[in-house]
């Protein structure tokens, strides 16, 4: 997948782009970790339980300038893309949701209605 720089979950209420106002220690600080290409990752996993194991993975990589961003949310295995829009406990989905706005509210991320 390559970097873009708007993306819409399906089914989700959001578009989610970069802020121009991203800065790279603000990433360091939201815990992304530089990968070996100089990308910042971010792994959550979103689990209706806290500490089960059980759950989908939130995966969120920002390219090393800044300019964009790869937003995706797994199975457990990270193999498979699931839409936790559909059929999915809420909790999921809120805690997805106070993720991002965590996110927005520090300036990663800009937030419009879908």
């Amino acid at each position: 997948m390559a970097f873009i720089t708007e993306k819409k979950l399906k089914d989700s209420k959001y578009t989610y782009t970069l802020s121009s106002n991203i800065k790279k220690y603000t990433l360091r600080d939201l815990t992304f970790v530089p990968n070996k290409l100089g990308n910042f990752e971010f792994q959550r996993l979103l689990e209706v339980s806290p500490n089960s194991g059980e759950g989908f993975l939130l995966k969120i990589i920002v390219n090393n300038d800044l300019s964009g961003f790869k937003l995706s949310i797994t199975d457990k295995s990270g193999l498979r893309e699931v839409n936790i829009f559909k059929n999915s406990d809420p909790i999921i989905v809120e805690k997805f949701y106070f993720q991002m706005q965590l996110f927005v509210n520090r300036e990663i991320f800009n937030q419009a209605d879908a």
